[in-house]
């Protein structure tokens, strides 16, 4: 299992059992050193069952991201309910690592099994990642996060921002 992936699970067990935040370590991995936005997904028997993250770093590092955004996608995702002691055992996880978004000039930049997207317009935000199973056009990836961000998905007024995922199962 990568670090990334070991962190996410460690650290959901733990809080949906004590309440409380594993300690962070004196000394910190050096892959986890950089900032980047995070990601963090959890799976149910394949069926998505939490996903919180942060397209730009809100933390230090890559270390407390991952702890922050497991933590609120096993638990404060308005989806779902939070993570229950007796699920811990079922649940897949999952870690993105994004790369700094760009603003995308044309369509033709896309490519939703390559690219996330972020849309925006005024305070109205919404990201889709990359590679979601039934996610094939571009069109359906924006719909999609203009849905997200509360934007009607016939708007063609808005941001536009891509960005790449390495993803860690």
């Amino acid at each position: 299992m990568h670090p990334f992936v070991k962190l996410a699970k460690k650290t959901v067990e733990e809080y949906v059992k004590t309440g409380k935040i594993p300690p962070t370590p004196e000394k910190i991995p050096p892959e986890m050193q950089k900032k980047a936005g995070v990601f963090v997904s959890i799976k149910k028997k394949g069926q998505l069952r939490g996903c919180i993250g942060t397209f730009l770093p809100t933390t230090e590092n890559i270390y407390t991201e991952i702890v922050k955004n497991a933590i609120a996608s096993a638990t404060q995702d308005p989806r779902f309910p939070p993570v229950h002691p007796d699920e811990l055992q079922q649940l897949e996880y999952s870690v993105d690592i994004l790369s700094p978004p760009e603003p995308v000039k044309s369509l033709d930049e896309l490519d939703p099994k390559k690219y996330g997207v972020i849309v925006i317009k005024g305070w109205k935000k919404g990201l889709l990642l990359p590679d979601i199973e039934g996610v094939n056009t571009i069109d359906e990836q924006l719909r999609i996060a203009k849905l997200k961000a509360g934007i009607d998905p016939h708007d063609s007024d808005f941001e536009l921002y891509k960005f790449k995922v390495e993803r860690y199962r």
